[in-house]
């Protein structure tokens, strides 16, 4: 095995795991649960109450739009954090440190454009 991958084994070795186990559960829960189907659990569940629309209805494009842009905006979360955990171990390289810091400023900068864009197209707005 390649040194270099060696730190990356007990990870693996979690990730294995996890998956083997989550598995043994699904298939103990097929083996052993009971199945007793009927009516009233086959309908679908809305927090108590009769359901009042079909399951599959179609939703509306605003809501998909909205649910792209909460995840466009969220995922930026995902990619600045880790830039500033690491950003004061950059520091003590002072070239390195700035095209980092710019390098953020300008991925910033273009989520700041596609918010703009987004808020005068109107997707933001529930009517």
């Amino acid at each position: 095995m390649d040194p270099n991958y060696a730190p990356y084994v007990p990870i693996l070795a979690c990730a294995i795991l996890v998956a083997g186990l989550a598995g043994a559960i699904l298939i103990l829960n097929r083996m052993l649960g009971p199945r007793r189907p009927t009516r009233e659990k086959g309908i679908p569940y809305e927090s108590g109450e009769e359901p009042i629309s079909r399951p599959r209805s179609r939703l509306s494009v605003k809501f998909y739009m909205t649910a792209i842009l909460f995840l466009v905006f969220d995922l930026e979360v995902v990619f600045i954090y880790p830039w500033a955990a690491r950003y004061s171990d950059w520091l003590k390289d002072e070239a390195f440190a700035g095209v980092a810091f710019g390098g953020m400023m300008m991925f910033i900068a273009v989520l700041t454009l596609g918010l703009v864009y987004e808020y005068k197209r109107g997707a933001m707005k529930w009517e």
